[in-house]
């Protein structure tokens, strides 16, 4: 089946995830801008109503961690928009304890259902939605998910976690005219990086991005033609594919 292009956004129908700031707030007004009908998925109701009425969509309470709120929202969806074009998966949290004699196990359950049962269910979701129509699907990983980021040994596990997902489900999505792509920003500006880190950073020379680079960089993956890739999303750079490295020895041989 082919893949949608996407180079024309009227009509579409999108979710997105932890719509009530940051990301997804922006990646909401970028694709309502861009002609497309925008659902706002939050578990903060007042700041995501906030948001979808700023964008002319509309918004639904989904706590990303739980399958059936999944299920519920993408049939609310499909009974109310009758289809559903775009998902965006971008709900995410981070712990900011790097010491792993501190990390809690509430803290590991916290980031694994966000981070990654999140996306599992939303992917799972969407690809029902999709399937027989096309549609996209793009995750928001980070640059830790391609690196081995120290300050938060649990947001870089599950953003890893995200971008092997990606890339795995790619073959059989792209086989139901469905692409799925990730976007692997750094440090960007949004209330899960702590103000004092921000000033730190800032105070170091680290660029922040503004949460519409990211926004850019979604509708980029959408537009790509690629499937199954992650773009990077770096201060003062388009959006672009991560190269991955070859794997030193045949795969066949180890399955």
């Amino acid at each position: 089946m082919t893949l949608p292009t996407f180079d024309d956004l009227g009509g579409a129908i999108a979710l997105v995830t932890g719509g009530a700031s940051g990301i997804g707030a922006a990646t909401a007004a970028r694709l309502a801008e861009e002609g497309a009908t925008v659902v706002v998925a939050d578990v903060r109701r007042d700041l995501g109503a906030k948001v979808a009425a700023d964008v002319g969509g509309r918004f639904v309470a989904l706590d990303v961690a739980d399958a059936g709120a999944w299920r519920a929202a993408v049939e609310g969806i499909l009974a109310t928009e009758g289809r559903l074009d775009i998902a965006h998966l971008n709900a995410g949290i981070m712990t900011g304890e790097g010491d792993v004699r501190a990390l809690t196990d509430q803290q590991l359950d916290l980031v694994l259902g966000v981070n990654v049962r999140g996306v599992v269910y939303g992917a799972r979701a969407a690809a029902v939605a999709m399937a027989g129509t096309g549609g996209g699907i793009v995750a928001t990983a980070s640059v830790a998910g391609l690196i081995g980021w120290a300050q938060d040994p649990l947001y870089t596990l599950s953003k890893h976690a995200v971008v092997g997902l990606v890339r795995a489900l790619d073959p059989q999505l792209r086989a139901l005219g469905i692409s799925i792509n990730a976007v692997c920003p750094g440090i960007v500006d949004t209330n899960i990086v702590a103000e004092e880190v921000k000033d730190l950073l800032r105070s170091a020379g680290v660029d922040i991005m503004p949460p519409s680079q990211i926004a850019d960089g979604v509708v980029t993956a959408l537009r790509s033609g690629y499937t199954g890739s992650c773009f990077q999303c770096l201060p003062g750079r388009p959006a672009e594919p991560f190269e991955f490295g070859a794997l030193a020895v045949p795969l066949t041989p180890l399955l």
